[in-house]
């Protein structure tokens, strides 16, 4: 019996470090960490605009502990993900450092890009997770 559970003990603690780093909203959208700083939201399919800055909002809030005012910046625009290889991830900090380029304007309701410096508060871009599929 000791043994037993030593041994679902130590199932447990491997398998934590690895939900940690799994984080999923509904509709499938996945979110993995590409370092500290910078994490990366990934579609289902293509992704559609709500749905990627929903993804962000919700990982920023619940995993890194944003405040809803703090804001959320754009790294990198549409590209191959670094940590699954799928076809389409924007990478986002919680750092304006990290974003590196000289920010632009904040963006307006007609900005639809993924542009590097890109900006919006935690929760401006959770209101897109009101707009998509995606429902809580």
């Amino acid at each position: 019996m000791k043994k037993s559970l030593i041994s679902f003990g130590l199932a447990a603690a491997l398998v934590a470090p690895v939900t940690a780093e799994a984080f999923t909203i509904p509709g499938g959208v996945r979110v993995n960490p590409v370092n500290d700083q910078v994490f990366e939201v990934i579609p289902k399919s293509s992704g559609s605009f709500e749905e990627i800055w929903c993804g962000a909002s919700e990982y920023a809030r619940r995993v890194k502990g944003a405040a809803w005012q703090d804001l959320v910046y754009v790294v990198q625009g549409r590209s191959t993900s670094v940590t699954t290889g799928r076809k389409t991830a924007v990478q986002f900090s919680l750092s304006s450092e990290v974003a590196g380029k000289s920010l632009p304007s904040p963006q307006g309701w007609l900005a639809l890009g993924f542009k590097p410096g890109n900006r919006m508060t935690v929760q401006s871009a959770r209101s897109y997770c009101d707009h998509s599929r995606v429902r809580f």
